[in-house]
């Protein structure tokens, strides 16, 4: 379980300080957990915050009971927290072979490596000792990133955003993947987006608006306040024009 205490995160500028992250208390134990709201609420900074790339200005981080707020990024990594950037990054000169077998922290058979990328709808022939580099379009390297996440096996995997910069063929296979992954992966699932399709097979939503929590709960209780929401929010518009 994941457990954020009062955390809030400060930034300065024009020499004055701006809240990103205000006082932000949320309980994660649902297998399958998407984080939304509007641009620039916080969703991405909160992710970071967990992740260990971005440390908090006051609060504390609960995983599993334990408290992991003064932990970097690679000591959380090693208690079993993964998280997937919205742009994956390209190695040049590594192949994805060896980027499974780092994820999954010792080598793995030719067979099983193959597996990881099956399971994300990649011919494995096709990939497995292709370079990571600018031949692989972004839906690739999304796909190959949650092989890798796969791979690793963690209690939490995190995904900031991970429809950003793909077309709508590359979108559709990663909700595949995503269905597949809540019903077999070992661990919890977070979530950032914006999209109704990622947030639909939510087991819980959670939403920030403004650096808080503005709601939290069910897939069946918030879903249908977020739409109406944002039909209200069309209608509005439509008059408007």
């Amino acid at each position: 379980m994941l457990e954020l205490q009062d955390i809030c995160y400060q930034v300065t500028e024009d020499s004055k300080e701006k809240g990103i992250l205000k006082h932000v208390n949320l309980k994660i134990e649902d297998s399958f957990v998407a984080v939304t709201g509007p641009n620039g609420g916080g969703k991405s900074t909160m992710a970071k915050i967990i992740a260990g790339i971005v440390k908090p200005t006051s609060g504390r981080i609960l995983f599993n009971g334990e408290d992991i707020t003064e932990l970097s990024i690679t000591d959380r990594a090693k208690k079993g927290i993964s998280f997937a950037f919205q742009q994956p990054v390209r190695f040049k000169g590594l192949t994805v072979l060896d980027l499974i077998n780092l994820a999954h922290g010792e080598p793995l058979s030719l067979n099983r490596a193959c597996k990881y990328l099956s399971e994300v709808g990649l011919c494995a022939k096709d990939y497995i000792n292709r370079e990571v580099n600018a031949s692989l379009s972004g839906g690739e390297l999304k796909r190959i990133e949650i092989a890798m996440v796969i791979a690793r096996g963690t209690k939490l995997s995190i995904f900031d955003e991970p429809e950003a910069g793909i077309d709508l063929w590359s979108f559709n296979n990663l909700i595949r993947v995503f269905e597949g992954m809540r019903e077999s992966i070992n661990g919890s699932i977070l979530i950032i987006s914006h999209q109704e399709r990622i947030l639909n097979i939510a087991d819980s939503i959670v939403v920030i608006a403004d650096g808080e929590v503005t709601m939290q709960g069910s897939r069946e209780e918030i879903l249908p306040k977020l739409l109406t929401s944002s039909e209200a929010c069309s209608t509005l518009m439509d008059k408007i024009v």
